[in-house]
């Protein structure tokens, strides 16, 4: 029986879309899985080595690991109104309007230094050289404690921030759509090159096959696999969560999914380009 190692976040995006897959709800086609969920920087990171076979990974970090995986349609976050969040601490002693940090010389918490949310921010805000990279879950805290001027949130902190006393200084997303008038890539599943092509297709087809299974049920109780992993948070905001990143994209990404995740690698080569 075909074991495979399988990576992506505990966030319930992911796990709404393995949950059939991983569980068997789904015929897997006799493939079982060995599942690595982790923080999707860590994801990022290993794909950099080839450390899994098939692992989600930021969009941001695609351009460097193409020459050895393919990318697969079905599993990804794409879609509008879904990008990071700039977010900051009303401070009216300083100087620049709304009490918001000096763009040339403040200090930003970003969610990994190969994350898509990193792309976004350097393209709205290239000056910025001050950045500390945070796992993600880390960053409203680093801004409420004063250690960063402001942070850039993703998953499920985008439902949190206004409660916590933190304010939106700008949607990065909505700043790629409106830029490029194009959808977000997020993030993609990726499989490694030594897998035989046929199998890489035949995955691909059992993760859309998992999505589908998951709409087609619309989870009026959310599974435990789901909740399990996102212990500290509201159901509310875990069905959020899953509104706002999986949709027709996570089926299949089409023709505008592929024109978005080529025009966020040219965002990513104009940045990367030798000044």
């Amino acid at each position: 029986m075909p074991l495979i190692e399988l990576g992506f976040s505990p966030c319930p995006n992911d796990t709404f879309i393995f949950d059939a897959l991983v569980n068997h709800k789904i015929d897997t086609k006799g493939y079982e899985f060995k599942l690595y969920l982790e923080d999707v920087q860590t994801l990022n990171e290993w794909a950099l080595q080839g450390k899994l076979p098939i692992s989600k990974i930021s969009y941001g970090v695609w351009p460097l690991v193409k020459n050895n995986y393919h990318l697969l349609n079905a599993g990804g976050a794409l879609g509008k109104g879904v990008g990071p969040l700039l977010i900051y601490k009303e401070d009216l002693s300083l100087v620049e309007s709304e009490g918001k940090p000096n763009a040339e010389t403040m200090t930003v918490a970003v969610p990994g230094i190969n994350t898509t949310a990193h792309l976004l921010f350097s393209l709205a805000f290239p000056q910025v050289k001050n950045k500390k990279f945070l796992v993600f879950n880390e960053i409203e805290d680093a801004v409420l404690s004063g250690k960063v001027d402001a942070g850039v949130i993703i998953h499920e902190n985008r439902f949190t921030y206004q409660e916590k006393g933190l304010n939106k200084w700008l949607d990065l997303g909505t700043y790629f759509e409106e830029t490029f008038n194009a959808p977000i890539p997020l993030g993609g599943i990726i499989a490694r090159k030594d897998i035989p092509f046929e199998e890489v297709q035949l995955l691909d087809s059992l993760i859309k096959e998992s999505v589908e299974y998951a709409f087609r049920n619309s989870y009026a109780i959310l599974p435990e696999f789901i909740k399990f992993h996102s212990q500290e948070m509201s159901e509310q905001v875990m069905r959020q969560h899953i509104d706002l990143y999986v949709n027709d994209f996570s089926i299949d990404m089409g023709t505008n999914g592929k024109k978005a995740i080529d025009q966020l690698e040219k965002v990513w080569l104009d940045l990367n380009a030798p000044k």
